[in-house]
């Protein structure tokens, strides 16, 4: 789901950059709300960086924890991975500030910085679930259920 609004969110930045008016940027991303594959959730572009935080959460102080203790091997992987937690964080940040900055002052200084906070998210993001997924994906299949009976 995460792959697929990213497509959508670097095509949006796209358009950004070749001049989409503010209004047609707020079309963009409530048309990403409504037609995504979170839809179900009623999600727009600052919602869906508010779940990208809970689910980042969500791993940090549940699902890392449990594959620490029945797997303390992949140490370096889940160190990676929080590391990474944090950078995205900060670049859904800026996300959120590029693109307040975009309604309050349209320009081209604020379209780069909405351009550049979406890409610096997409390329984050998307080389993030690579890592993750080769790394923990396999491991995690093989759980027929919560390690611990949590």
């Amino acid at each position: 789901m995460i792959r697929a609004d990213l497509a959508r969110v670097r095509d949006l930045a796209e358009q950004v950059s070749h001049g989409l008016t503010p209004f047609e940027v707020s079309a963009g991303v409530r048309e990403l709300a409504a037609g995504g594959p979170l839809r179900s959730l009623r999600m727009n572009c600052l919602y869906h960086c508010r779940f990208v935080h809970a689910h980042h959460g969500g791993e940090s102080h549940l699902l890392f924890p449990a594959v620490r203790a029945a797997h303390p091997d992949r140490a370096a992987v889940l160190d990676r991975l929080e590391s990474e937690h944090v950078e995205v964080a900060g670049l859904l940040h800026r996300v959120e500030a590029a693109a307040g900055g975009l309604v309050r002052a349209d320009g081209p200084g604020a379209r780069r910085r909405v351009v550049d906070a979406l890409t610096a998210l997409s390329e984050l993001l998307l080389a993030h679930l690579d890592y993750e997924e080769e790394q923990l994906g396999p491991l995690l299949r093989t759980w027929d259920g919560w390690p611990f009976g949590h």
